[in-house]
């Protein structure tokens, strides 16, 4: 199997056990958007509370917001993505449609890092570089990737706003408030979950670029002097992340952004990148944005960003370690892991290997037969006992059991407990592993 393959058993999988359905499907899709079934969104939430734990309140020096999706088009502004948060275009001359000129150059197998935009299309017209439907290409320019809409029943210049491209600036707004309310010992972080989105010329390769996505941010605010010290902190727990997505340490890689790549607030970046099916590309990164953000608001507002070491008259603007995680390429990151094929008594079976405190259903109950009323009674008590517990428990009594164990196995469910004969002579289930297809019988306390 090559990774083209897996990708499309993936994306099968997703929408066949409703993980992951194409967005407003039944009109036809919308490109860039997608919809998350009953066991996406768990395992959706699964690795957002995975995250809120690792680095909110397992922590003493942490802080959550959740800031308004709209916001002042000044924040954007003062930001510089009004001005800068854009994408190279290109588009065909025949039809129209518009693409990404980085995304074409680099699928022809050109090196795009660092090029300008007239680079880019000397690049093109070089190499007589073709749209995919084979037609001439336009010259590159700029595309600003942000939905603009109107605040309020008037339409002019000052009721403009933007669907946030990110969820840091509402960070950034809020940094003075919390001060304020709490006053934090330095350094402290401030942490938020959320919707960010995109206009994407070209959304693909599945969740991994869409227009609509969720994003877990932390902007660690720290003593200028101290930053390297910070990073470093901020790397390993980057590590501590991948390995608690059950992530294999061999796929994940640090690749140290240079400054002609780096964003414009950025000293120093740490992209990690994950082996994907589609190829290496980023799953998170860590970046030094000094005092950037900051330094912008206390300019642009009037209002003053400076923070007071308590007990002296030291004063100064802090500097920013922003770790950035996309919630959806962890996904796709966790899925791509587990997705496995082996072969049970000459079977070809396809199983999940998720990590158990991931998996959307941790227990199937099932009775061994469905038409004897003594066995789905005591299937139905065991079942209820541990969805109290639990929660994350289906009850599935359709089709033999091998067909339910097949089923279990593509989803991830981690042990599918089965109620049989003996469980009415002696109180023990079978309990089956998905990863070994061993069974064992256990007494229904033992679960």
């Amino acid at each position: 199997m090559n990774d083209q393959q897996k990708m499309e058993n993936i994306v099968s999988l997703a929408k066949r056990r409703g993980f992951i359905y194409p967005g407003s499907d039944v009109y036809g899709g919308l490109s860039g958007t997608w919809d998350f079934g009953p066991l996406g969104v768990t395992l959706k939430r699964n690795i957002m509370q995975l995250w809120w734990k690792m680095f909110v309140s397992d922590r003493d020096d942490m802080y959550g917001v959740d800031a308004a999706i709209l916001m002042n088009q000044k924040v954007w502004q003062a930001s510089g993505h009004v001005a800068t948060f854009t994408d190279p275009l290109v588009e065909d001359e025949v039809t129209h449609l518009r693409y990404r000129a980085d995304h074409l150059l680099k699928d022809a197998g050109y090196p795009v890092d660092g090029l300008n935009l007239a680079d880019m299309t000397k690049l093109i017209r070089d190499n007589n570089v073709k749209s995919p439907a084979g037609n001439e290409l336009s010259d590159v320019r700029t595309f600003n990737m942000m939905f603009k809409t109107t605040v309020g029943p008037v339409d002019d210049e000052s009721s403009v706003s933007y669907l946030r491209p990110e969820t840091a600036q509402g960070i950034f707004t809020n940094y003075k408030n919390v001060l304020d309310s709490f006053y934090p010992d330095l350094p402290f972080g401030l942490a938020q979950q959320g919707k960010a989105f995109r206009n994407e010329i070209s959304p693909r390769d599945f969740i991994f670029r869409s227009r609509e996505f969720e994003q877990m941010e932390i902007e660690y605010f720290v003593d200028p002097a101290k930053w390297e010290e910070a990073f470093e902190h901020w790397r390993q727990q980057v590590w501590q992340w991948t390995e608690a997505l059950g992530l294999p340490t061999e796929n994940v890689h640090e690749l140290e952004v240079p400054e002609s790549d780096r964003a414009h607030y950025s000293k120093r970046t740490i992209d990690f990148e994950f082996d994907f099916p589609i190829g290496r590309e980023e799953l998170l990164g860590l970046a030094y944005r000094t005092d950037f953000d900051l330094g912008n608001i206390q300019r642009e507002s009037g209002k003053n960003m400076e923070y007071t070491v308590k007990g002296t008259n030291n004063k100064f603007v802090p500097h920013v370690i922003e770790p950035s995680f996309g919630v959806e390429r962890a996904l796709m990151a966790v899925l791509s892991s587990a997705y496995t094929e082996d072969e049970v008594n000459g079977e070809k079976r396809i199983f999940l290997k998720l990590p158990e405190h991931l998996a959307p259903v941790k227990f199937a109950v099932s009775p061994l037969l469905k038409n004897k009323p003594e066995l789905v009674a005591r299937a139905k008590e065991i079942y209820t006992s541990l969805k109290q517990k639990y929660g994350a428990v289906m009850w599935d009594d359709n089709g033999n059991i091998g067909k339910r164990y097949r089923r279990q196995d593509e989803i991830g469910t981690p042990n599918c407990v089965v109620v049989d004969f003996t469980t009415l002579e002696d109180g023990s289930v079978t309990v089956r592993d998905r990863d070994t297809t061993e069974q064992k019988r256990v007494q229904p306390g033992e679960l």
